[in-house]
C-alpha cells in the first residue's frame, strides 16, 4: 500500500513539469468498493499558484472532467468558492488515495465566502461538477488512482 501511494506521488510529480499558466492533464480513476471504475481527466493544481486560481473564472466543466488539487502533506484541507462561477463537488482523499468526505460548494455571492472542511486529515481534493459525486454513489469506501 505504502510502494503505490509513493508511485501516487512520483507520477504526479513527473507530470506537474509544464509551461507556466497550464494545468498538466491526467486520467484519474476512482475505484469503488464493489470494484466500480470511473475515469475522469483531471487538471492538477499541485503548487500555490495553480492550488489558489483552481476552476476559478470557468464557465463550464465536461461532464467527467475535473480538477485534482494535490497537498505536500496530508492535513484538514478546507475550499472556498470565491470568483468561482459553476457549482462544484469537491471530494476530500487522504495520502493513500481512500476517500474522506465530499461536499456541494454552490457559487459564492458575497463575502465572506463559506469554507466547505474536509471531515479529517486529506492530501487531495478532487473538483467536479456539483452533483457529481451524488450521481456516481461516490463516498465511503471509494479510492482514487491514477491511469498508467
Amino acid at each position: 500500500m505504502r510502494s503505490r501511494a509513493l508511485l501516487f506521488g512520483a507520477f504526479l510529480v513527473l507530470f506537474s513539469c509544464s509551461p507556466q499558466g497550464s494545468s498538466p492533464q491526467i486520467e484519474l480513476s476512482l475505484i469503488g468498493p464493489e470494484s466500480q471504475n470511473i475515469v475522469v481527466n483531471v487538471e492538477i493544481a499541485d503548487d500555490p499558484g495553480a492550488r489558489a486560481r483552481g476552476l476559478m473564472s470557468r464557465t463550464a466543466l465536461g461532464a467527467e472532467e475535473g480538477m485534482l488539487f494535490v497537498f505536500e502533506e496530508e492535513k484538514p484541507l478546507a475550499f472556498w468558492m470565491k470568483n468561482t462561477l459553476i457549482p462544484l463537488d469537491v471530494l476530500y482523499f487522504n495520502t493513500e488515495g481512500w476517500f474522506v468526505s465530499v461536499d456541494t460548494m454552490p457559487p459564492c455571492t458575497k463575502d465572506p465566502c463559506p469554507q466547505y472542511p474536509s471531515a479529517g486529515p486529506a492530501r487531495y481534493a478532487l473538483e467536479m461538477n456539483a452533483g457529481w459525486a451524488e450521481a456516481h454513489d461516490v463516498g465511503t469506501g471509494w479510492k482514487i488512482e491514477l491511469e498508467r
